[in-house]
């Protein structure tokens, strides 16, 4: 959202919302909000970053708000959700950082999946790569290959979190 509005992250502010109605909203200049709304299920909202600006016909059922007898909000609890600080970070550090930190968390869901680390590790993981990447990152004049050669260092790098992890085997 930040690229391609061009604001400043003061102005991105994420809401926890359990219903997972709403999928993304914009508050305008007078004060209004836009939102995107439709059923629990994420192949929508995709499917509309996609195909944007146009609308594809899909088979779902019509929205019925009678059904949905309410919508709640939350602020998000940083300690509960590690990852979303870390994602901050990296957006506010700009440069490469939110490369190292997409690959990164990559990387740490395939060690998870694997057995490798527990699910409570991957913001570890991810920390230490954007902790390690903090001495290289490049801020100015990137290309694509400094977000490539990015990706496949911060990958790399979290498989060395994999091996600190065998040797010293997680509590749980």
């Amino acid at each position: 959202v930040h690229y391609p509005l061009d604001g400043p992250y003061s102005c991105l502010q994420v809401v926890v919302h359990p219903q997972s109605i709403i999928h993304s909203m914009v508050e305008t200049q007078d004060s209004s909000v836009i939102a995107q709304l439709g059923w629990p299920d994420m192949r929508l909202p995709l499917l509309y970053s996609m195909s944007w600006p146009h609308r594809v016909k899909m088979p779902y059922d019509p929205l019925d708000f009678f059904k949905l007898k309410q919508m709640t909000f939350m602020e998000p609890d940083f300690d509960k959700y590690p990852c979303l600080r870390l994602a901050y970070e990296a957006g506010r550090a700009g440069g490469t950082m939110p490369a190292a930190l997409n690959a990164a968390n990559e990387q740490a869901v395939e060690l998870f999946r694997g057995g490798k680390i527990h699910f409570t590790e991957i913001p570890k993981v991810i920390e230490s790569v954007m902790d390690a990447h903090k001495g290289i990152i490049k801020t100015a004049d990137i290309t694509l290959q400094d977000i490539l050669d990015t990706d496949a260092w911060a990958r790399d790098e979290a498989k060395t979190f994999e091996s600190k992890m065998v040797m010293e085997p997680a509590m749980g």
